[in-house]
């Protein structure tokens, strides 16, 4: 047979990539849960949000107790983690929350990390040890909501 005859195949983006993006954003969104607890993020974040309060009047983000704020996380993740088979199968629905994900979550997340760790506090009251809580794991958050964009693009 040659080259010329050869049946040419239309392939759709597969949405198995998008499937592989999904999975890897809990899996580093868990990943970077365990460093921030492991590394004091409440002893951070607890303190910014009273010092935004104080200096704005209004901030509407909750200060958090560590074990509330991280079954939280936990259930977050898990229940993004079942929705695994909606990604595989390119849900239309399930793409806004991936975009959600990769942008909030991932992209500003990590890069706000790699911000308090460059500076060494959040507002001017609250420094820290470098490097910022979190810190470790936001390469793989960035790597990996980046991946996802490329993903989310691909597949449309």
């Amino acid at each position: 047979m040659s080259a010329s005859s050869a049946p040419v195949l239309n392939r759709k983006p597969s949405s198995s990539g998008l499937g592989l993006a999904w999975v890897l954003m809990w899996f580093a969104l868990a990943i970077h849960v365990a460093d921030e607890a492991l590394t004091g993020f409440l002893a951070v974040y607890n303190p910014t949000v009273l010092a935004l309060r104080a200096k704005l009047g209004f901030w509407p983000i909750p200060t958090f107790e560590f074990r509330e704020w991280l079954a939280g996380l936990a259930i977050g993740i898990f229940v993004v983690a079942c929705l695994s088979p909606f990604a595989f199968h390119n849900a239309p629905w399930i793409r806004s929350i991936l975009y959600f994900l990769a942008i909030v979550t991932g992209i500003i997340n990590a890069l706000g990390h790699t911000l308090g760790t460059i500076l060494g506090h959040t507002v001017s009251t609250i420094r820290f040890p470098r490097p910022a809580p979190g810190f470790y794991s936001s390469p793989l958050l960035l790597i990996v909501s980046i991946y996802a964009l490329v993903q989310l693009r691909r597949t449309r």
